[in-house]
């Protein structure tokens, strides 16, 4: 978790706001000064002021990922406004479809081949059990 200092420059959230960043910001351990994109994001998305009440209202402890999964789904909904992470899931989905599709078909392919190299007697059938 890294944190701004009081001393030094203030996190990416009071830079962005244009304020003063106190000791006891709610932002800067989760908007460090190096990720000024994060904030911005999060802010265009889900308003300074929504995300503040949310960071107050979660466990300490929780917060991080709160903030994680907020800037996750911030960027999210920027490149893609309508389904955000769930149009990203969708298109994952499809492809895990389509891949298992794939697979079902190689190893049809697969034991056909086995199929025709087993070794058959002279009237054609399969002997079973060599090998």
């Amino acid at each position: 978790m890294a944190s701004s200092s009081y001393s030094n420059s203030p996190c990416a959230a009071c830079k962005f706001l244009r304020r003063k960043c106190m000791p006891d910001c709610i932002f800067s351990p989760y908007f460090p000064p190096e990720e000024p994109q994060k904030f911005a994001n999060v802010h265009k998305i889900f308003g300074a002021s929504n995300v503040s009440k949310l960071l107050n209202e979660v466990q300490p402890h929780q917060r991080e990922d709160a903030v994680n999964s907020l800037a996750y789904e911030a960027e999210a909904r920027i490149r893609d406004p309508v389904y955000g992470c769930v149009g990203a899931i969708s298109v994952l989905q499809r492809q895990v479809i389509r891949l298992q599709k794939e697979l079902d078909a190689t190893n049809a392919d697969l034991i056909r081949y086995t199929c025709n190299e087993m070794p058959t007697t002279q009237d054609g059938r399969r002997i079973i059990g060599e090998g």
